[in-house]
């Protein structure tokens, strides 16, 4: 039988809990403000981009990731000829299913599923189950992964040693126990933190512990209706990498003195994590609610359509026309969503065949979208766009496409 004593505090006494509070209370409130934007056609558009991102950053932190150029050819079916970059790609591909998937599932779970170690099973699972066999291979390449299996054998992650493999399922039933029952928003919210090192402390697969924690962490937040969708914790961890594992290792630390807390590990340094991450978590936050301005859109879709009328690419035997003039009809779609074809070009004010030149060349650059020749157009962003519409959000991927 486990001892769940070996990795207790799982959360931060009253006395040291009070500024992790206030931390989540402000990213609370930051997020409540950028829930605005939530299910607008600009969100809409935004989002496969964003969930792109999401498994680029989380693959980068296991130092699996590949480019974002890359990612988009393979979700259109081209994957690299060279057989570990096109692993990489459907890693990526596989991280953004899953994370769909598991979003559309989450919305109406209550808490306490949401840290049922079923469900720590189900979101591996969601990830390696859409890999094919010779993908789901250890990066030692000495075991298979099972997918949603927990592990059989002893495991170091860095300087940390996992528990025995026996005592797993006996741990994550006491980390259930004191997460999913947490009272109010605040303390669900420093929950979620804490609960992201303990679960990794587990280390509860042979492999894809960090996807699957950084996953469950992305879906809390988003079950809580503080993620919108909107930003995610993976980026953030991402970007502060070597203050990420820094902060997991030293929450791995034995309690120092008398006044660091009550159990075998340190609270100090467990506070400390859920501070950084708490403070994570807002920079995204507020780095999203400054992406999403829709007072400077206009201006910046302005700047992207001189830049595409100044920069001709061929189509079939013609070249592409794009003008200034479509502005208004371009920023009304991303703002009210689809639009008829025919009231679309009567917006640009063009002639019927320069209009329909200039809609034709927005289709074929992405700008525009639309599920077939004669449906309404939606509004898109596509990975060259990111620079133009939503610079510095994704740098990786502006260098890709400059």
């Amino acid at each position: 039988m486990a001892d769940i004593g070996v990795f207790q505090p799982l959360f931060p006494e009253e006395r040291v809990l009070g500024p992790l509070l206030e931390q989540a209370a402000e990213l609370a409130s930051h997020c409540h403000r950028l829930s605005a934007y939530a299910g607008q056609p600009l969100a809409l558009a935004l989002a496969p981009r964003l969930r792109a991102m999401n498994s680029y950053y989380t693959n980068k932190i296991e130092g699996q990731h590949t480019r974002p150029a890359d990612i988009e050819r393979a979700l259109a079916n081209q994957y690299d000829a060279d057989a570990k970059q096109a692993r990489k790609q459907r890693l990526a591909v596989a991280h953004m299913d899953a994370e769909a998937e598991l979003e559309a599932r989450v919305a109406g779970l209550s808490r306490q599923t949401l840290y049922d170690p079923a469900f720590i099973g189900d979101i591996h699972a969601a990830l390696y189950c859409r890999l094919p066999e010779a993908d789901r291979v250890t990066d030692e390449g000495d075991e298979i992964i099972v997918p949603g299996a927990w592990r059989t054998r002893q495991v170091a992650a860095g300087r940390h040693v996992a528990p025995p493999a026996e005592e797993v399922e006996g741990l994550l039933a006491a980390w259930s126990a004191r997460y999913r029952l947490l009272p109010g928003l605040e303390q669900a919210v420093v929950g979620v933190a804490c609960a992201h090192h303990r679960l990794l402390w587990i280390h509860p697969f042979r492999d894809g512990n960090g996807r699957a924690a950084r996953l469950h962490s992305h879906l809390v937040f988003y079950n809580l209706g503080l993620t919108q969708g909107l930003w995610s914790p993976m980026r953030g961890l991402a970007r502060r990498q070597e203050d990420y594992y820094a902060h997991l290792n030293n929450a791995d630390f034995a309690r120092r003195h008398d006044y660091d807390g009550r159990g075998p590990l340190s609270q100090e340094d467990l506070v400390a994590f859920a501070s950084f991450f708490l403070e994570t978590c807002l920079d995204q936050a507020q780095f999203m609610a400054g992406k999403l301005d829709l007072g400077s859109l206009r201006d910046r879709i302005a700047d992207l359509l001189t830049w595409l009328g100044a920069h001709p690419w061929q189509m079939g035997s013609e070249k592409s026309v794009v003008k200034a003039d479509a502005l208004e009809a371009v920023h009304y779609v991303a703002m009210a969503g689809p639009v008829e074809r025919a009231r679309f070009m009567a917006m640009t004010g063009l002639p019927d065949r320069t209009a329909r030149r200039v809609l034709a060349s927005l289709l074929d650059w992405g700008l525009l979208t639309s599920p077939s020749t004669r449906a309404p157009v939606s509004f898109a962003v596509p990975l060259a766009s990111l620079r133009f519409l939503f610079p510095r959000l994704w740098p990786e991927a502006e260098a890709d496409t400059g």
